[in-house]
């Protein structure tokens, strides 16, 4: 997508004559329960859909004052802030941490409750419009969405440091039963528990947008529980929790790559660039980067750029299974998936009984989740992009299974090898990994052939996932907080990119890692109730469908649904234009695909 075209979307069309809203109802109706309750169901479903309005500023500046106000805290005062978000988190974790495990759960047979009834047929847009990617285009978007850094910090570091220290106690260290147990809990973080989260938000912002023109914000798929509170200041604090959980998110992924990036120019050089000062030095360069990128509105570098680090991270999955132990591996694939799923409901609700299981769930399982949650609105306004047209059912099967699969691949092949050399060689990549994470992929590749080759491929993957991911968060803030406008302007997200590296530098100076990790666990715990929120709204939304209230099977068209249509087509007339003279082989329509998101997890 252009970043640099002004338009924004055509304004809704007057309310048909027939429908009634909050405005239209005599003064004197108050004392009249039959009006008032026609009042608040107006406010709750009004028949205009909401654009983006005049005033852009408060969410803005209130989200600003807030980071800045923390940026000089944990600058001035490291220690006494890190102590209080640690104590803060402690509360967090041990009152509220079953809200971590329970509500994924809760989505995931939310989602597949509506992927296989009737809801499942709704399209998301008018119902005769269709997909407009190929199926294997949009499976391809789907995964660059959310493999990032995190993929290579923990791809493995995580089942590794399982094999030394097994969860929850269920195996003995170092047996078979760890490994499996490892790669259980393993998909248990990065499995359909995160893509339920991302999912619900991308179900939901898709069918607010595409089928009912609302504005790309979280507020205004609230509106069935909040009412006319969506458009005041409770809806203007959903927001800015929003940018305030994604910021973080986003953070704590430049951290992690700053460290990646250190660690891996260390191997190469044989110098301890490892220092906190040199991470944030990577930092600021790769800001810059960044922010001129997303300033340029270079849509189409960032497409292919994109494409280039699945390209490379293909290449480096199979190489690593092909000069690893490969019989092994699929061995342990088949076992661990089996395993995964015939536990699932166990594992997934299988909380913490001591001290001690806390502190484990508070650097894996219970991080984990906060972190999908703090990304949850950013990769969901990337789906709902790229998801027109499709039904609810199509959607719901392939973002839950196909990302949850080839992530639970990737694991197997790069942990699995890492604990296969710590049981065969005694590697002590597991012991390097329990000390620091961001050791343990060179770890695996120093056992492996080429392995300057490979440390160096491994550099450049996590850097390009370093600039895209920014890149694409730095448009998404800046589209949140300018009131849903698909074209911000370019100092906005000037101001974004700078407050996000200036966010990652400050809290890798106040603490490092943890106090990386900490942030996103304190930003998601109020934001996961949001998603409980929004999932009751969105079936609110849906039971109200014409699709589903006629029982009809035809393709029809509602005037509101007519009306996303005619603005979502008026909104990407200039940028089609834009590519058809950049790119005389590119479809008009796929300028949603220009800004791939590129995020963490």
């Amino acid at each position: 997508m252009s970043l640099d075209a002004p338009a924004d979307p055509l304004p809704a069309e007057p309310r048909p004559a027939d429908r009634s809203s909050a405005a239209d109802l005599p003064a004197d109706a108050d004392d009249d329960p039959g009006p008032r309750r026609a009042r608040r169901e107006a406010d709750r479903f009004p028949s205009a859909p909401q654009v983006p309005g005049s005033a852009r500023g408060a969410v803005v500046w209130v989200a600003v004052a807030l980071i800045v106000a923390l940026l000089v805290a944990a600058g001035f005062w490291p220690a006494q802030m890190s102590s209080a978000a640690g104590a803060a988190m402690q509360w967090v974790t041990t009152t509220g941490g079953w809200s971590l495990l329970l509500i994924p759960l809760c989505l995931i047979a939310l989602l597949l409750v509506l992927a296989c009834t009737r809801f499942g047929d709704i399209r998301l847009g008018p119902d005769d419009s269709r997909p407009e990617y190929p199926t294997f285009a949009w499976i391809a978007m789907l995964l660059g969405a959310v493999m990032g850094i995190g993929m290579v910090t923990y791809g493995v570091a995580e089942p590794v440091s399982h094999l030394v220290s097994p969860p929850h106690g269920l195996a003995e260290p170092g047996s078979q039963e760890a490994v499996v147990d490892a790669l259980r809990f393993t998909f248990l973080d990065w499995g359909l528990h995160a893509w339920a989260v991302f999912a619900t938000f991308g179900l939901a912002i898709g069918y607010s947008t595409h089928r009912l023109g609302n504005k790309g914000l979280v507020s205004p798929i609230l509106r069935p529980l909040i009412g006319r509170h969506a458009d005041g200041l409770v809806g203007k604090a959903i927001d800015v929790l929003v940018i305030l959980s994604t910021l973080f998110g986003t953070t704590t992924s430049l951290g992690l790559g700053a460290a990646q990036i250190s660690q891996g120019m260390s191997r190469m050089t044989g110098l301890d660039l490892t220092t906190t000062g040199v991470q944030l030095i990577i930092i600021a360069l790769v800001t810059v980067l960044f922010t001129a990128s997303a300033m340029s509105g270079i849509g189409r570098g960032i497409r292919y750029l994109s494409q280039t680090t699945m390209v490379i991270a293909a290449a480096l999955l199979l190489f690593v299974l092909a000069t690893g132990p490969t019989s092994w591996l699929i061995n342990l694939f088949l076992r661990s998936l089996g395993g995964y799923a015939g536990g699932f409901v166990e594992i997934s609700l299988m909380l913490p009984t001591d001290g001690a299981d806390v502190e484990w769930m508070q650097a894996w399982t219970y991080f984990m989740m906060a972190w999908w949650i703090s990304w949850g609105a950013f990769v969901g306004i990337f789906l709902a992009r790229i998801s027109r047209g499709r039904t609810i059912r199509q959607f719901v099967l392939v973002v839950l299974g196909v990302p949850s699969l080839i992530f639970s691949a990737w694991f197997t092949v790069f942990g699995g090898s890492a604990m296969f050399m710590d049981l065969e060689r005694d590697a002590g990549i597991g012991e390097a990994a329990t000390e620091n994470v961001n050791t343990a992929f060179f770890a695996l590749l120093d056992q492996l052939p080429l392995t300057g080759l490979t440390s160096v491929v491994a550099v450049v993957l996590v850097i390009m996932y370093f600039v895209t991911s920014a890149d694409s968060n730095t448009y998404v803030l800046a589209v949140i907080s300018s009131d849903g406008r698909l074209h911000p302007s370019r100092p906005l997200m000037g101001m974004w990119g700078v407050l996000t590296g200036a966010t990652a530098a400050v809290l890798l100076y106040a603490g490092g890692l943890e106090a990386l990790q900490t942030a996103v666990m304190l930003s998601a715990a109020p934001f996961i109730f949001v998603i409980l929120a929004l999932a009751v709204s969105l079936v609110m939304m849906l039971r109200r469908d014409p699709l589903i209230q006629t029982g009809a099977t035809s393709h029809r068209s509602t005037p509101r649904s007519d009306r996303a249509d005619e603005a979502y087509k008026a909104d990407g007339a200039d940028e089609a234009h834009e590519f058809a003279r950049s790119d005389n082989d590119a479809p008009s329509d796929a300028r949603e695909a220009e800004v791939v998101v590129q995020t963490d997890g």
